[in-house]
């Protein structure tokens, strides 16, 4: 079995760090490839860039042209694409937003979410809501780094830790790392909070091997039918230069 794992964002070695998190989840006989975005931004935080990141991933799929591939998971958390890429693909596709949150039901009634900054905290509420277990969800809390301040592990356990605690002030009994940049972070607080801890890479890579084994994949009986045959335009990158916040 092959499963495509597809960083949202332009950042080969947080691509390379899932990637990790993912083959250490993967079953014996499952190969994990990682896929990172030619274009789009360095890291997705805030809705600008999760619409730019979700066009990214679905052009990176739609022009992949290596081994095929049995299941696609999707390490954005809270971020936008997942729909549009089951319309596309003809295999299972797990988003690791809804897969934490299903697995997080299975253990309590209630999880919360830690993530990075708080402008990402309404974006992940909406994708929650949008698979059907927004209900379930305590709080989302904001750690305040970005995705690239994550590669310092003291501070971001530290401030994972504090999130985690309001989260579990606000009836959380579950907790769901918020950032597929947070994979394995999930070893060194679960003994420390006393709460168990999904990471949302693992939990799709095991949903997704589950889909493939039981021969499942996406319907495509309404809502995820094939796109419409028409003329499609995609754009191409005509330079690579860092958004300083004005149009390019």
């Amino acid at each position: 079995m092959r499963i495509v794992v597809t960083n949202c964002n332009t950042t080969q070695e947080m691509t390379e760090e899932i990637v990790r998190g993912a083959r250490a989840a993967a079953g014996p006989g499952t190969t994990v490839l990682g896929l990172t975005p030619a274009w789009g931004p360095e890291s997705a935080e805030g809705w600008l860039d999760s619409h730019l990141s979700a066009a990214a991933v679905i052009d990176l799929l739609r022009t992949y042209d290596g081994p095929s591939y049995d299941a696609v998971v999707m390490a954005g958390f809270g971020e936008h694409g997942r729909e549009g890429v089951r319309e596309l693909v003809d295999v299972p596709v797990v988003d690791i937003t809804e897969a934490a949150a299903h697995l997080a039901c299975l253990l309590g009634r209630r999880y919360g979410v830690v993530t990075t900054l708080e402008r990402s905290c309404g974006q992940i509420e909406d994708s929650l809501e949008l698979a059907g277990v927004g209900r379930n969800c305590a709080a989302v809390v904001g750690t305040g780094l970005g995705v690239l301040d994550l590669g310092d592990a003291d501070r971001t356990e530290a401030a994972f830790l504090t999130a985690a605690e309001r989260a579990r002030e606000a009836g959380a009994e579950v907790l769901v790392l918020g950032c597929a940049g947070m994979t394995g972070l999930q070893r060194v607080v679960g003994e420390k909070l006393g709460l168990p801890v999904v990471d949302g890479v693992g939990a799709a890579v095991k949903l997704a091997e589950s889909l493939v084994a039981l021969g499942l994949t996406t319907s495509r009986a309404g809502s995820y039918a094939k796109p419409v045959p028409k003329r499609r335009a995609w754009g191409a990158p005509a330079h690579a230069t860092r958004d300083q916040g004005h149009p390019q």
